[in-house]
């Protein structure tokens, strides 16, 4: 398995995702420039977080017009998996790969802090190994991160099974303090219909290593590599 993590001019997370899955996961890992079509035949693409193009225009307007992301496009229609956090998941719905928008916080304030999200499904290759009933504390850094879809398409993406995590408090509920940034419904991370490209606003990548006293992020980055049992 080959995980390709995409690099743009601001990206301040590639460097943590790609630690964490070449060196705690180890698998093997490569950067992608964002001027380069070439994917290098990896099977996981990852949209890091960080503020590409210094989130001018909107987050992830301009990024979304990479040449890069024609492949990135093309790699998740054939049913290549694809993996966006945080400004990558703003970059994913910029290219509608991903249902809904990311707007800004409901305080209009950039929240930098540890909170909890809980799986909503067990649908997702990143939630189906996850224990159900835990709160996972990880790491959000983001000024818009307010996940919005209309009634319709909200509706649609429930019976579809679409929502991968909900942000909870410690015990695992959902509730309105627990939602800092206002999302609808507590939506903390999306897939779409096919179930191979995923986004989500927090930062696993950020809770992974034991020098951070959190691990709880090593154990969803590592549930998406189960989907090296349908490569092999």
């Amino acid at each position: 398995m080959k995980i390709g993590i995409i690099v743009f001019p601001g990206s301040n997370c590639d460097e943590d995702i790609y630690y964490v899955f070449k060196h705690i996961l180890h698998k093997t890992t490569v950067k992608l420039w964002h001027k380069s079509a070439n994917t290098e035949d990896c099977d996981l693409l990852v949209v890091p977080g960080g503020f590409s193009y210094g989130d001018y225009l909107r987050a992830g307007a301009i990024a979304r017009f990479s040449p890069i992301m024609d492949s990135v496009i093309k790699h998740a229609n054939r049913g290549g998996y694809v993996l966006g956090i945080c400004n990558g998941f703003q970059i994913l719905t910029e290219a509608r790969l991903l249902p809904g928008v990311l707007l800004p916080n409901i305080n209009q304030k950039f929240i930098c802090k540890n909170i909890y999200i809980k799986a909503a499904t067990d649908t997702t290759i990143m939630t189906a190994a996850l224990d159900p009933n835990q709160a996972f504390k990880i790491p959000i850094a983001h000024a818009e991160g307010r996940f919005y879809a209309s009634e319709d398409e909200l509706k649609s993406m429930e019976d579809q099974e679409q929502i991968m995590f909900h942000y909870v408090n410690q015990n695992g509920e959902i509730d309105e303090k627990s939602n800092y940034n206002g999302s609808i419904n507590s939506i903390a991370g999306v897939t779409n219909r096919q179930k191979n490209v995923m986004g989500l606003m927090p930062h696993p990548e950020r809770a992974a290593d034991d020098a951070l006293h959190n691990t709880d992020g090593r154990d969803i980055l590592a549930s998406v590599l189960r989907l090296e049992k349908s490569l092999s």
